[in-house]
Order: C-alpha cells, then structure tokens, then sequence
C-alpha cells in the first residue's frame, strides 16, 4: 500500500471500528477506497479508555496523514459520548471519546455505534432496514430511507424467558448453546424483528455471521466485517 496519501482524492478518512475483540484501523480516500491495509490489534484486558487509547494511538502511526476521523464504538453514543459500553470496561460510560481524540489526534472526529457505521457501509437507502452485529455482543442499527433512528439497542431488549437477545445471539450465547441451536436462535430473531420492526431488508454482519449455516431468506443477507470501516466515509456523508 502506498505510503503517502497525496496522489489519491481528498478528504482521506482514517476510519476506526472498536469491538469487543478487537480493534480495526484503515484509511479510505474520498470515494470509499482503502489507501492502506486493514490493521488489527486485540482489545486490551481490562478495556479501559487509557489502554484503548493507547493501543490506538500506536495503531495510528502506522497509518499515513489523514484528513478526518470516523469511529464505531460499540454502545450508544450521544453528542460524542459513550453512554453505554457493556462489553467494555464501565470507566466507559460517559466517556467524552469524540473531543478526547480530537485532541488526541488533532483531527475533527465523527462518531457513532459499530453497528450503524457497518451499516453505512451496506444499506441501499431505500425502505426501512436493519442491520445486526453478531459478534462479541449483538449490535443492531436501524434505519428508514438511509437515515439512522439513534439509540437503539436490541441486544439489550428483553426476549425469551426474560434473558435479552444478546444472552443468546452474542458470543457468550454461542458458546453456551453450541452453533445448532444458536443458528435456530438467530431463525427466531429474524422472525422476531421482522414482526417486530416491519423491515424491508436485514444485514447480519460480525465476526460470528461465518457460523450461520441455515439459507437465508431472500431479504437477508451478511455483510463484510470490513463494512464497519468502509461505512467511515458514508457516515461523514450522512452527518457532515
């Protein structure tokens, strides 16, 4: 990949997407293309802003200049903070990430849920559509027309014998009920949400989307895990 980002169309987004497990790194050019390799770190253990950060700041320098920032953070986010962080450390609940790497970084700094930012990624922008995260937690984003209803967090809404959907869609749920009947799970939710939402499409997306081993509907598909730095320069479209 090139080491320089001056030949290539400006503005050059460094697009940042925050799991539970892990932490990815990229930069695109104007149109969405990737300047550079994706890069990859583990989450540190214990998940803290401090050792996040760090982590990041190391990952950047690999990084060539960039013009802005995008980053998907796993909660819900409202006015640059992390309201919500359950797959993290709790020192991240209200946490002021957007002007702490603007500072940090120097650069100005969009921010929103992973899952909405892998969505930008891959919505068509017509009709009502969900996106689903199946990874460390459940990520969900849900959109009308190409615009994100904010706040919404599925994975965290009570579902079947007053567990939520992430007790048995998330990683924890896999592991404890084996891929058989977390695939029979993720059949239910898709009804479950359909009825729920009335949605024209539904994207799943994550980590774990390579262990669904069922035929999707026709309205269903999975999404790339590279979408959720791809959507970086869609969601400076959708809120720039």
């Amino acid at each position: 990949m090139a080491s320089t980002t001056s030949r290539f169309p400006h503005p050059i987004t460094l697009a940042v997407d925050i799991g539970g497990t892990g932490m990815k790194l990229m930069a695109l050019d104007a149109r969405g293309n990737p300047l550079t390799e994706r890069l990859r770190t583990p989450t540190p253990n214990p998940a803290t802003p401090g050792l996040m950060l760090a982590a990041l700041d190391k990952m950047r320098k690999e990084i060539p200049k960039c013009d802005r920032v995008s980053v998907g953070f796993p909660g819900v986010i409202k006015q640059g903070k992390t309201l919500t962080a359950a797959n993290l450390h709790p020192s991240w609940v209200g946490f002021p990430l957007r002007n702490t790497l603007e500072k940090r970084w120097q650069l100005p700094v969009h921010l929103a849920n992973d899952a909405a930012v892998q969505g930008y990624g891959a919505i068509s922008g017509r009709g009502v559509e969900l996106v689903l995260t199946l990874g460390t937690g459940l990520g969900s984003a849900l959109f009308t027309d190409g615009h994100l209803c904010p706040g919404l967090e599925l994975g965290h809404h009570p579902w079947l014998k007053g567990n939520t959907y992430e007790d048995f869609l998330g990683r924890r749920g896999l592991k404890k009920f084996g891929k058989k009947r977390w695939n029979r799970l993720l059949e239910k939710a898709i009804t479950q949400t359909a009825m729920t939402f009335n949605w024209d499409r539904l994207y799943l997306g994550g980590g774990n989307a390579k262990e669904i081993n069922f035929k999707l509907p026709s309205y269903v598909s999975t999404i790339s895990n590279e979408d959720g730095l791809f959507g970086g320069v869609a969601l400076w479209r959708f809120q720039g």
